[in-house]
């Protein structure tokens, strides 16, 4: 005769009294189960064993089509639909169709605006679950995504996808119009209004048009004098995080670029664009009282002081 555990809160019957204990959890809020890297806990011991990959990159799961790797076998699973075209669940309002019950549910809160879940530290909503998981990441400062080959640390695993591309040179988005290529599609977006010749986005005060808002609000600083990006080493402030990022150089010795000539690094790109004219030749800047050429704009500037006196 088998034997049957009923749980004591809800009446759910289980077979193995080792399926009711983790059952049992979800009423006590039990979570014995901790992460050593990162200290998140959980209540089964093999739901750690999966947050692990977090953590180590592991991806024991491939597909046979298309060589993407998974860290859990449900995930590959739900991929290996867009290799067979199965999404036998229909959205009953515009007929989008979704290989998961998940994902149309998640698709469904666009139709209703539906927001359930909010964030209880600054009240904000999200459609799924997920987002609000990722976006409490911004108050916790918890960064679980580790870049293999710098140890920079990411929210998401997207962010450390598309970091990486820093590192293997990989820049899959490609204008169809120039064939330049990018490595984060939203760079891709924002150079084809190149083509199209769309600056929608205009300053109040000088009427300079621009093709994005973010650009548009970089270049107002110039009008208010906002600097509000600063140096944590010498509190020198800046107008764009860039330059920031650039000046943080000085301090930390990082030349990321190297002259492919002679090997001689610079910390930005625009310096080792001016070096590489030494070996090239080039010399862009010319004066138009005289003609004479210069390789860099200072000097020229310098030497207009000969004629203006």
């Amino acid at each position: 005769m088998d034997h049957t555990y009923p749980c004591g809160v809800c009446n759910k019957i289980f077979n193995k009294v080792a399926y009711l204990k983790a059952h049992q959890s979800l009423h006590t809020a039990e979570r014995p189960y901790c992460c050593e890297v990162c200290g998140k806990t959980f209540r089964e011991g093999d739901s750690l064993k999966l947050h692990h990959s977090v953590h180590t990159g592991e991806r024991p799961y491939r597909c046979v089509v298309c060589n993407k790797a998974f860290s859990q076998k449900k995930n590959l699973k739900l991929h290996c639909r867009r290799h067979t075209e199965e999404r036998s669940y229909p959205c009953d309002v515009c007929n989008k169709t979704f290989s998961d019950r998940s994902y149309l549910k998640v698709h469904q809160h666009i139709h209703n605006g539906e927001r359930p879940y909010s964030c209880d530290v600054c009240n904000k909503t999200f459609s799924h679950r997920n987002y609000l998981k990722v976006h409490q990441r911004v108050h916790t400062g918890e960064r679980p995504y580790p870049c293999g080959v710098c140890h920079k640390t990411f929210r998401t695993e997207a962010h450390r996808k598309e970091h990486q591309r820093v590192h293997t040179g990989e820049r899959p988005f490609c204008c169809i119009m120039c064939n330049k290529t990018f490595s984060q599609r939203g760079s891709l977006k924002k150079h084809q209004l190149i083509h199209l010749g769309e600056r929608p986005y205009r300053c109040d005060v000088c009427n300079k048009t621009f093709r994005d808002t973010s650009s548009l609000n970089v270049h107002q600083r110039v009008h208010t004098g906002e600097q509000p990006y600063c140096c944590d080493v010498c509190n020198k402030t800046f107008g764009q995080q860039q330059y920031l990022k650039v000046h943080l150089r000085i301090h930390n010795g990082e030349r990321p670029y190297c002259c492919d000539v002679c090997n001689k690094t610079f910390s930005d790109s625009s310096g080792l664009k001016r070096h590489q004219r030494v070996h090239t030749g080039e010399r862009p800047y010319c004066c138009d009282v005289c003609n004479k050429t210069f390789a860099r704009l200072d000097k020229l500037k310098i030497h207009l002081r000969d004629h203006t006196g």
